[in-house]
């Protein structure tokens, strides 16, 4: 699920189809990452703009998630707001696992930087009115930052398992400090999080769209979504320029990319840095929803989540991670439901959720190993392949 180390095949009087196909699973990973337009080779309604397209393509994400806030329950707003969290955490991910070829275990670590963090600034005095909460949690971001530069410097020359397991400590490690310094950090309880009323704009706002009350899931519903759209759009726009070019460098061609000049070290540090960020970001948004940063709330599971997450999505993809994230939130209630309403009882609905999630992943990994994204454009390449040669086949009959 790598990308592609050599540019795609074209068709031509000496390729057969069956070459063709046979190299088009390299390149699967590599049409994920480019646009539409200049993946197909042909006609666009998008600007040719990297940035307009992307500035575009957040504005129409942004009414779609409008409509869809205003459409559904409080329950589906409750759940939409969770995987906001889930898809930010996942997008750094990408950017590291997935453009850098670093594998991390810790984001789960990373996240619970942030959520105390939140936390903490929102814990204020009786009648002294906290600080803004886009400060708070640019503070947030800045702080996971900090620990993610950290431990990228500390594991800029490990490297498959070994990169795995360092991070693996870190997610086992990290989340105990809170029950050491519980003063601090409340120990096992966690702090209770009070998250900001709605202000009088978004309150407004939502009299406007719908004329309903603006409650307070809806509130962090939206403020999720926002938080989600600025870090894919910052995400998408980086992954485009030479900066991701580097990281794709480094990941498929290590030796080419050092003797090109590049500092590997100082590149690897960098991936995790802007993965760190926005598992920070995630962290402080999943205080907000939850309500509670907890130990708990941060465990191993969490960190192979996420990894899992960005494999059945994609690797390499903004969208798979998006796509993974939505399987991690709406599944298991799903299935839960269902075993309910075949006659099982709570208790074991419930049980019923991570394994019918675990088979998902195997059959996923069988008959998609590209991931969702990626087995897509896989095919799609596949069957354009097969056309272009026909088109040359029927020209020189």
């Amino acid at each position: 699920m790598s990308e592609s180390k050599t540019p795609a095949p074209a068709a031509g009087p000496g390729r057969t189809t069956e070459e063709l196909i046979e190299e088009a699973p390299f390149t699967a990973t590599a049409a994920a990452n480019v646009p539409s337009a200049q993946a197909a080779g042909g006609r666009s309604f998008l600007p040719k703009s990297t940035l307009l397209r992307h500035l575009l393509i957040v504005l129409l994400s942004a009414v779609g998630a409008v409509i869809l806030l205003e459409v559904t329950d409080p329950f589906t707003n409750s759940q939409l707001a969770s995987l906001t969290y889930y898809a930010i955490a996942a997008g750094g991910l990408t950017v590291l696992t997935g453009l850098n070829g670093q594998i991390s275990l810790g984001h789960g670590a990373l996240m619970a930087v942030g959520a105390y963090t939140t936390a903490l600034f929102l814990q204020t005095e009786r009648g002294e009115d906290p600080l803004p909460l886009p400060l708070i949690l640019l503070v947030s971001v800045l702080t996971a930052t900090v620990v993610g530069a950290l431990v990228g410097v500390a594991a800029a020359r490990l490297h498959g398992p070994y990169l795995a397991g360092a991070t693996l400590a870190l997610a086992v490690g990290l989340p105990g400090l809170a029950v050491y310094f519980q003063g601090t950090f409340g120990g096992d309880q966690g702090l209770r999080v009070r998250a900001p009323q709605p202000p009088d704009v978004f309150t407004n706002f939502i009299d406007l769209v719908s004329g309903a009350s603006a409650t307070g899931t809806k509130w962090l519903a939206y403020l999720g979504t926002i938080c989600l759209l600025i870090t894919y759009f910052l995400l998408a726009n980086l992954m485009r320029s030479r900066i991701g070019r580097t990281w794709r460098a480094v990941r498929d061609q290590e030796v080419a990319a050092e003797l090109a000049g590049i500092n590997l070290g100082t590149w690897r540090v960098l991936a995790f840095v802007v993965s760190a960020a926005a598992a920070g970001l995630a962290g402080g948004v999943m205080a907000l929803v939850v309500r509670l940063a907890a130990p708990t709330n941060f465990t191993l599971v969490l960190s192979l989540a996420l990894l899992t997450a960005i494999v059945l999505g994609g690797l390499g993809s903004l969208l798979g991670a998006l796509l993974g994230s939505a399987l991690l939130v709406f599944l298991p209630p799903f299935v839960t439901d269902l075993g309910a309403d075949l006659g099982l009882d709570s208790t074991e609905a419930a049980q019923i959720a991570p394994l019918v999630y675990g088979v998902v992943l195997i059959v996923a990994m069988i008959f998609a190993p590209a991931g969702f994204v990626g087995t897509l454009r896989l095919r799609w390449m596949t069957a354009r392949a097969k056309r272009a040669t026909a088109g040359r086949a029927a020209d020189r009959g």
